[in-house]
């Protein structure tokens, strides 16, 4: 059984996801958004066994609480290897146009499309979805889609950034809306969402 948690962090009230395996207590956090007292709460509350930080991709919004956990617990980090480029490049990563830095982020996990985690014995997948970032991606987790800047309710992300690509995000909304089944959409911003509704009323995805 895993337990799922969020907290709305940030300057871009960023969502940040909190799944706690509650056999084993183990513990992933997709996309830290910054320094924050309360996340470090919430762990602890859970046990404290933080086994996993999980980027959706590399933007400062998403992993400008990484440094933060790493001083404090000995987590994995894991990102797509098509990302690497961002992480510690405040140009890149979007930091420096908001007048911040964000602190080197070690990697020690490089995704590929289709590998699998485990949390417990819940399985993690992560599947390749470009086009916010080169190296953007989503966490699958049961029936939970964690999509990060890819897919909104309603919406998506934004296509111009450094290494965004909008033929490549238009390929990865179909790539979602190919999969299989129900899910609750769990995206880096604002609402929640079921695919099946996006596939439906999102423009995007038509």
């Amino acid at each position: 059984m895993i337990n799922l948690e969020f907290l709305v962090l940030g300057r871009l009230e960023n969502n940040t996801f909190v799944l706690t395996d509650e056999e084993t207590g183990e513990i992933a956090v997709i996309d830290p958004s910054c320094e924050s007292d309360e996340l470090v709460s919430l762990i602890e509350q859970k046990g404290g066994n933080l086994k996993y930080i999980l980027l959706t991709h590399g933007h400062f919004d998403h992993i400008g609480g990484v440094a933060y956990l790493l001083e404090r617990y000995n987590p994995q980090v894991c990102i797509s290897k098509d990302e690497m480029q961002l992480l510690n490049d405040n140009m890149l990563n979007g930091a420096t146009i908001h007048h911040m830095s964000v602190n080197e982020v070690k990697v020690d996990v490089e995704l590929s499309d289709g590998d699998v985690l485990k949390l417990g014995d819940n399985e993690i997948k992560f599947i390749t979805t470009p086009g916010h970032t080169a190296g953007s991606g989503c966490y699958i987790v049961g029936e939970w889609l964690f999509s990060g800047d890819t897919l909104f309710c309603m919406s998506i992300g934004r296509t111009d950034f450094p290494t965004s690509n909008h033929q490549q995000m238009l390929r990865s909304l179909q790539k979602l809306k190919a999969l299989e089944g129900e899910y609750v959409v769990y995206p880096g911003h604002d609402r929640f969402s079921m695919l099946s509704a996006e596939k439906i009323y999102n423009p995007y995805m038509k």
